[in-house]
């Protein structure tokens, strides 16, 4: 995932990529449902927008212009839908912006960015004979004439596993025009469920929004992978693992899979789980919690961490879920002591998804701040 700026890079975790042979249990074929029917599927709930996706983005310029390309009878990328069973319905994996942008202007008239309505800008990018119009003041031959015109849907289903592992892939490797899905973007396509809300509700949590760096929630899900982040790596199933090292994408993909269907009891203690982790962090350690030091360790380096922040959210959660109580000990200072620890250094600043250094940034910050043992 390519972070914001006040988050810190970390190389090898931009650059994870994995594969495996779920992408052969995929079917695709093609389809050529014209405007008018695309309009009335989406109308209908026939296609949609997987649930909480990416908000509308395009300006009013790439809505227009778009509209135009139809018109003029100028080609356009395919859209690719994802065929889900048993409902039947189909998700949209790439094509949201350009099917919401049709409903709005033939369907609805309401321009989706403002609620005003829906006319073509007045520029001149704009064809004269179709700028500052509304649908409804077009011509009846070019009213005709984009809704008949025809986008090619590529349609893809998984047949076997049940799990959508290879959608992930699919929607990895297709999502093309625009700004391209982000992985968390694509989590919350193909794993929708109880996890998937639970993420958009804690996201909302007031010390969290000071401890991630921006009040404003992402609108690109940064800031919900990281809480997903949280729990898939709060196990010691993870940072015990046998094995040398993890991707991070197919551990967050897993956990968002594999926690789907969430019981309220479960809700309920997750939920539990984070708020009291943050507020505790919050409190203890002010907004300089997940902070790193400069290169120098001269003074902090006032950027996000991934690394600090996982390791010192699964420890305080490990502390807190065995009692811990603060007696009194300046934690500031401790986490001072942690930022300047060279083993801790050494297991935040590279190879973060080493096994081996899951394992050692967790126990030092368990030790150093808490006095425990992992």
């Amino acid at each position: 995932m390519e972070y914001e700026d006040h988050i810190d890079r970390i190389a090898d975790e931009e650059n994870d990529e994995f594969s495996n042979d779920d992408l052969f249990n995929i079917t695709s074929w093609g389809a050529d449902p014209s405007v008018r029917e695309l309009i009335m599927q989406y109308k209908e709930g026939d296609i949609e927008k997987p649930e909480l996706q990416r908000k509308y983005v395009w300006k009013k310029k790439d809505a227009s212009r778009f509209i135009e390309s139809l018109l003029l009878g100028l080609p356009v990328p395919s859209i690719f839908l994802a065929n889900m069973e048993p409902s039947g319905k189909r998700l949209i994996i790439d094509g949201y912006q350009r099917i919401r942008t049709l409903y709005d202007y033939i369907e609805d008239g309401i321009w989706h960015g403002d609620d005003s309505e829906f006319k073509l800008i007045n520029s001149e990018l704009i064809n004269e004979r179709w700028r500052g119009k509304s649908f409804s003041e077009l011509p009846e031959a070019d009213k005709r004439r984009l809704k008949n015109y025809t986008i090619h849907a590529i349609i893809f289903e998984q047949k076997h596993p049940s799990d959508d592992s290879g959608l992930f892939q699919v929607f990895e490797r297709i999502n093309t025009s625009g700004t391209s899905l982000n992985n968390q973007e694509i989590r919350n396509c193909v794993y929708q469920g109880a996890m998937n809300t639970l993420l958009f509700s804690l996201n909302k949590n007031d010390d969290w929004r000071v401890l991630f760096g921006d009040r404003t929630e992402d609108n690109r899900m940064v800031d919900l992978e990281f809480i997903l982040r949280f729990f898939a790596m709060n196990t010691p199933e993870v940072y015990n693992s046998a094995a040398k090292q993890m991707s991070l994408k197919q551990l967050l993909n897993k956990y968002m899979q594999s926690n789907r269907a969430l019981s309220d009891e479960e809700i309920a203690e997750k939920t539990s789980i984070f708020n009291n982790t943050i507020s505790f962090i919050f409190k203890s350690y002010g907004d300089e919690a997940f902070f790193n030091l400069q290169k120098d360790l001269s003074k902090i380096r006032r950027k996000f961490h991934p690394a600090v922040y996982d390791s010192i959210m699964v420890a305080t959660a490990i502390a807190l879920s065995r009692g811990y109580i603060n007696s009194g000990v300046n934690l500031a200072e401790k986490r001072a002591e942690l930022l300047l620890d060279q083993e801790y250094r050494n297991s935040i600043m590279q190879a973060t998804m080493q096994v081996s250094n899951i394992h050692g940034r967790i126990a030092r910050a368990l030790y150093i701040l808490y006095d425990m043992e992992l």
